[in-house]
């Protein structure tokens, strides 16, 4: 499966949206940015769409609101703690930038991810 890039305006707008926090880590997943705190992914890109871990509540408006649907970057794999945003919110900067904001408070309020152990011997 080719998996196409985010357009440069999606990447540039996700990255001026991402709040300016503590612990907020700009990464890279697969090509795409992505953003984590404590070790969890809140938010990304995926081709020309972005996805946010976002609290059930505002989740739940979404969905009503918009018909937002779980983020599934492969047919039948959805990831469903993260929600696909809708193109119409994430154009709307401010909203987008609020859900964010959002993703990242949320997040942050999840335990820390224990580190992966480094192998110490090759395979």
């Amino acid at each position: 499966m080719a998996w196409t890039k985010s357009p440069t305006s999606l990447v540039d707008l996700f990255e001026l949206s991402l709040p300016d926090a503590p612990g907020l880590q700009r990464r890279k997943m697969f090509g795409y940015p992505v953003a984590f705190v404590n070790g969890h992914m809140c938010a990304g890109l995926f081709q020309d769409s972005a996805f946010a871990r976002l609290p059930p509540a505002l989740s739940a408006e979404l969905v009503a609101d918009h018909g937002a649907r779980p983020f599934e970057p492969m047919p039948g794999r959805p990831m469903r703690a993260y929600l696909a945003l809708p193109e119409e919110v994430v154009e709307d900067e401010a909203r987008f930038a609020d859900l964010l904001g959002a993703a990242y408070a949320f997040t942050a309020g999840l335990p820390p991810k224990p580190p992966k152990s480094t192998r110490s011997s090759p395979r």
